[in-house]
This record gives C-alpha cells, sequence and structure tokens, in this order.
C-alpha cells in the first residue's frame, strides 16, 4: 500500500473546490508526517512499506512520486485522474505477500485503502483544529462529499468508508485503539530515517550542512509529529505530548496560519512539479584503471537496492520497474512485460551470485557475480540483462518506431530535478551515430558498456551514473 501525504498542487485550478484549496496549502506540510504515521501505523500498510518501498534508500523521490500521485488525483482532469487511478492499480496488485508475524496483506484490501485515505481527510480537519481555526460543520461536511468524490474515483467502496464527516473521529478513534500498530516502521519514521536520509538536491549549497541540520530537523520533526498525534494514540501507546512539543505545535501551526493568511497565493499555495521521476547523480569517470568495481558499488546502492536495506531481492527490482513503468504511462500489459523481464534477470541474478542462500543478494555478491559472470562468459549479459533492457527500451518506444527520440527519451530518464543540458549530454552520449536518434542497438550497448568497460569514458557510464 502507497502512503498518501499532503500535495503539491498547481497554482489553484479555475474550478477552486474547499478540498484542493486546502490540500494545496503550504502550512499542509506541518502535518505530513503525522499523516504518514498514522498511514504507516497500520500493519498491513507497514508490511508493504518494509517489503517493496524504496523510502528507506530514496526517500526524498518516494515523496516526490507520491506527491506527484496526489496531485493528479486531487488537482487534475478527468482524463489525468484516471490514468493515475489505472497506475495505482497496477501497483497495488503487486503488492502483497506475507508479514514478519505470518500474517497475510495486499494492498487491493478495501478496508486498508479506505484507512490509507481518510487518514488524508482527517489530516486536513486536524491542521485546521491544531491552528486554532477549526472548519464550521458546514464546511467538514462539504469537504468530505468532495474527498468521497475522488475515493469513488478510486473505486474504493462506499461501506469501506465512514458515511459522513460527523463519523470520521469516532472511525479514527477505533482504528487507533484496535488496529494501529507502534511497529519499527513507525519508529523508523518518527526516529530514524530523517537522521539517516541524504541530503535534499533543493538544499543546494546548503548540502555540506545538512549531516547537522538533518538532527536538528529530525528532533523537531519528531517533536511536532507526536505532540499532534490524536488522544487515543497517546492513550494506546503511551506517549505523551510533552511540554516542549506542544510548545512547538501552537508555535508552528498558529504562526504559519497568521504568516499564510496575510501572503499572496504564489505564496500560500505550493506549485506541482511537471514529472515525479527521480533525479539522477552523475558518476565521476575513472581516469585509469578498472572502474567497473566502483560503478557496480554505486549502482547496487543508488539504483538496485530500492529499498536500502543493504541487499536486493524481487520486491527491488519491482520497486526499480515501478519507478519505471510509473512516468511512461505504460498500459498493464506492456508493464507485465518489462516486470516479466526483469524477474528474468532476477533469476538468473540470483542463481550466480546469493552464495550463502539467504534469498537475496548484498552488494559484495553482486559485484562479485557480475564480474566473474562478465569476464568469464562472453554471453552472460544475454541471458538475464540485456533481455531486461529490450523490454524497457521498447517501453519507451511509445509510437513503435523502432528508435528514441529525444522527447521519448526524456520521459525515460528526465525529471523535474534534472537539468536539460544533462539530459542533451546523456542522448547525445547514446546516439554513437549521431543520426538524432537513439536506436535499440545503441541503447543495449550502452547497458552492457557499463558492466564490461574498464575505463570509466563510456556512454554507459554516463548513462546509467545518472540513472
Amino acid at each position: 500500500m502507497t502512503p498518501v501525504p499532503p500535495v503539491t498542487s498547481t497554482a489553484l485550478p479555475p474550478v477552486e473546490t474547499l478540498l484542493r484549496r486546502t490540500l494545496g496549502e503550504r502550512r499542509i506540510g506541518l502535518v505530513a508526517w503525522r499523516l504518514l504515521v498514522l498511514q504507516i501505523a497500520h500493519p498491513v500498510v507497514a508490511a508493504g512499506m518494509d517489503r517493496y518501498s524504496t523510502y528507506r534508500a530514496h526517500p526524498w523521490r518516494r515523496i516526490e512520486h507520491t506527491m506527484e500521485s496526489g496531485s493528479r488525483l486531487f488537482f487534475a482532469g478527468p482524463e489525468e485522474r484516471r490514468l493515475e487511478v489505472a497506475r495505482l492499480q497496477r501497483t497495488h496488485r503487486r503488492i502483497r505477500g506475507t508479514d514478519a508475524s505470518g500474517r497475510p496483506f495486499s494492498a487491493e484490501d478495501p478496508e486498508v485503502r479506505g484507512w490509507v485515505m481518510v487518514t488524508l481527510y482527517e489530516s486536513m480537519t486536524a491542521m485546521r483544529e491544531l491552528s486554532g481555526d477549526p472548519l464550521p460543520p458546514a464546511e467538514r461536511d462539504l469537504l468530505y462529499a468532495e474527498f468521497l468524490d475522488v475515493c469513488a474515483a478510486l473505486g474504493i467502496p462506499g461501506e469501506a468508508l465512514p458515511a459522513s464527516a460527523a463519523e470520521v473521529p469516532a472511525y479514527v478513534e477505533r482504528m487507533v485503539r484496535e488496529v494501529l500498530e507502534y511497529g519499527p516502521e513507525v519508529r523508523d519514521m518518527l526516529y530514524t530515517m530523517l537522521r539517516q536520509a541524504p541530503a535534499p538536491r533543493r538544499l543546494g549549497r546548503l548540502a555540506p550542512a545538512w549531516p547537522l541540520l538533518r538532527t536538528v530537523v529530525a528532533r523537531a520533526l519528531a517533536a511536532l509529529t507526536v505532540s499532534d498525534l490524536p488522544p487515543a494514540w497517546h492513550e494506546r501507546f503511551g506517549t505523551s505530548r510533552g511540554t516542549g512539543g506542544a510548545a512547538l505545535s501552537w508555535a508552528l501551526h498558529h504562526g504559519l496560519r497568521h504568516a499564510m493568511d496575510l501572503a499572496p497565493d504564489r505564496v500560500r499555495y505550493r506549485r506541482r512539479s511537471v514529472s515525479g521521476a527521480p533525479a539522477r547523480a552523475a558518476v565521476p569517470r575513472a581516469r585509469g584503471g578498472d572502474s567497473r568495481p566502483a560503478r557496480l558499488e554505486r549502482f547496487f546502492r543508488e539504483v538496485l537496492d530500492q529499498t536500502g536495506n543493504g541487499r536486493v531481492d524481487s520486491a527491488d527490482l519491482q520497486a526499480m520497474v515501478h519507478s519505471v513503468c510509473w512516468r511512461l504511462e505504460l498500459p498493464a500489459e506492456r508493464e507485465d512485460e518489462v516486470y516479466a523481464a526483469f524477474e528474468g534477470w532476477w533469476r538468473q541474478l540470483r542463481e550466480a551470485a546469493d552464495t550463502d542462500g539467504d534469498g537475496g543478494v548484498d552488494c559484495r555478491e553482486f559485484v562479485s557475480a557480475m564480474l566473474s559472470g562478465v569476464d568469464r562468459d562472453p554471453q552472460y549479459l544475454e541471458k538475464g540483462l540485456v533481455p531486461a533492457v529490450r523490454e524497457l527500451f521498447r517501453a519507451a518506444d511509445a509510437d513503435g518506431s523502432g528508435y528514441l527520440g529525444a522527447d521519448e527519451y526524456r520521459a525515460l530518464f528526465g525529471g523535474p530535478r534534472v537539468h536539460p543540458a544533462e539530459l542533451n549530454e546523456g542522448f547525445r552520449e547514446l546516439d554513437a551515430d549521431g543520426d538524432g536518434r537513439v536506436e535499440e542497438a545503441e541503447f543495449v550497448a550502452a547497458f552492457r558498456d557499463f558492466f564490461t568497460a574498464h575505463g570509466g569514458n563510456t556512454a554507459g557510464a554516463g548513462l546509467l551514473g545518472r540513472a
């Protein structure tokens, strides 16, 4: 199950609704972590996050994807919303299994989907209450009615949701007291994740100060989040607002409310990004010697280890493929072909690299297996990686022309935080014959070079370093 945080919106759309206006406010960010904690405390959501989510290794990318999804659900037109609903359905049907306690879980469970969505509505009303400006009953009813329209578009049955706004508080209290669990995923969100998170790229020149900043931010955010959780949470799990947390909550919520009331709309409301695609960091080019070990280690950490636990299994490759399919907006049957191809690569990788038989592959096993495989067998990549890469190319080749034009290349590798010059350089590197398009052979050759070239000055090293 994918948690649903507050979304970044465009400047408010022509048809302004209470739902859009509330979600679009910049101060909704004050209750974002509270919302995620309530969602992840559901054991099914926690199991899905632990097994499939990329939030540990790539927290900012995961947040970008989820916020972009929310923008499409709540701020886009009917067609874009329809496409997003279909994409979420394709994603959720793959999230299923058994948790650490042996309980089966599925992201398609309507009761769980209902909880995830209701926490979003509840967080909007909590934001108003915490700022000393609660919604009047009539506006709560209107907000909830608009909210139910989105739930209906998502296919959540009415019986999985409170029938009215007035019933939401009792529903939330019952869920907290009877269903939610204060498990390791919740503690990770509250006390660990931000303390270990890499620097957000938007910090720019402040990035070197992030190790210090994140300690301060993590402590303040944990105190604010715990303080703002419902009273039933504190009663059940023995937590407390604390004097400092209560004071911080009051100051932030009341202060930002008054500041935003005076601010123009361009300051009060966020703008939505054009794409939820992840940014890509450049890999330093090696000047001499065999650059493959360092390149493969970075590939393992930044591309393969999607869940950030230091080992790779089938779920990591599924998460990686999901990231690609998400921005290409593939039909279900095409998406299945890409997933199947990468699952084939995983089977080969597991057979060659899982030397200790634990069902996963760590970084050392991955690097060793890839180096020995390509050095021993010239056809090694053709038996796993290359078929997956060919499916990736064909998925990106939206018009079936047999090559990627610049627009198709940008759809596959672009993103809001990727500079156009970087995309242009990557495209030129792949376009080996300089004809202004990337053919399948050139595309595959770049990936093959990444795993085989001893030097760093290859098209593949540049391409996958940014992937």
